[in-house]
């Protein structure tokens, strides 16, 4: 959407009408998540982690509600996007899961939402943060939108712009609350769940005391939604992922519109950021390949 028609679409809003949260949850953010071990596979590191994942939503569900939501979809958005477990969530909360899906982490999003939360997120791949990187650290190297360098964070918030809905909420370690605040502005309400100490190391608060943050800031962000104002990007979008390889980059090429433009670096451009949406995650996949 252009502003012009963003704004439109915020004075068009019915009044009294229910307030929708969309909540996309993502992993290595949430506290006490810190190594690869945690992330995925058979073991007791990430049966925990889980739990951790699924009380944040809890949390912010709750704070949500508290505020005055009567709808919370959340969208599991980290790896196989099947993490969350449903049995422990708040029965109130709708749950999004499975891959692939459009929009992968911000699948579910429209805009019948009124605001997006962005839980257990984390830096982009190559800055300072606990398990910092972009979709996949084996593939990428770096995105760009527009010439603006981002990470899932900042591919996610606009996304979110792109229907017309504000992200209220960012939680993960300082790192990511601080790349969070950079492009959305002070407005945006975040929980710093940890200090980042290097790559996998931090210094996190406990779940009860994360998820009573957390709960606070959710509660703040809808009591003062409107504040907040969706990022987006002008037309046509162009895309740049430079890839670890050549290799990489040659297969992800292969795409149709998709052009080599240095040595390891592809490009796409398109008018609609769907379409430029769904090609990152094609290339990104032809790449792993």
């Amino acid at each position: 959407m252009e502003p012009a028609e963003l704004n439109l679409w915020n004075m068009t809003k019915k009044e009294g009408a229910l307030l929708k949260i969309y909540i996309s949850a993502d992993l290595e953010g949430a506290a006490g998540v810190v190594s690869r071990d945690q992330l995925g596979g058979e073991n007791e590191n990430y049966r925990r982690a889980r739990q951790l994942m699924t009380g944040e939503v809890n949390a912010a569900a709750r704070g949500a509600f508290e505020a005055g939501a009567k709808e919370v979809v959340v969208n599991d958005s980290h790896g196989a996007m099947t993490n969350i477990l449903i049995e422990d969530l708040d029965q109130e909360i709708k749950l999004i899961s499975g891959s692939p899906k459009e929009w992968s982490m911000m699948a579910g999003i429209s805009e019948r939402f009124d605001l997006v939360f962005l839980l257990g997120y984390h830096a982009r791949q190559g800055e300072r943060g606990t398990l910092s990187h972009t979709y996949s650290s084996s593939a990428l190297r770096e995105m760009k939108l527009n010439n603006q360098v981002v990470g899932e964070l900042g591919l996610s918030a606009y996304i979110a712009g792109y229907f017309g809905v504000a992200v209220g909420l960012v939680t993960g370690d300082d790192e990511a609350c601080s790349e969070a605040k950079s492009l959305l502005g002070n407005h945006l309400k975040t929980a710093e769940v940890k200090k980042n100490l290097g790559h996998r190391a931090v210094e996190s608060l406990t779940p009860a005391k994360a998820g009573q943050l957390i709960r606070e800031q959710a509660c703040q962000a809808v009591r003062e939604k409107e504040s907040m104002q969706p990022v987006t990007l002008e037309s046509p979008v162009v895309l740049e992922l430079a890839f670890q390889n050549r290799g990489m980059a040659e297969e992800a090429a292969s795409m149709p519109g998709a052009n080599m433009v240095s040595g390891s670096t592809v490009q796409f451009s398109h008018p609609d950021f769907r379409e430029v949406a769904a090609a990152m995650q094609v290339m990104v996949t032809l790449a792993r390949s």
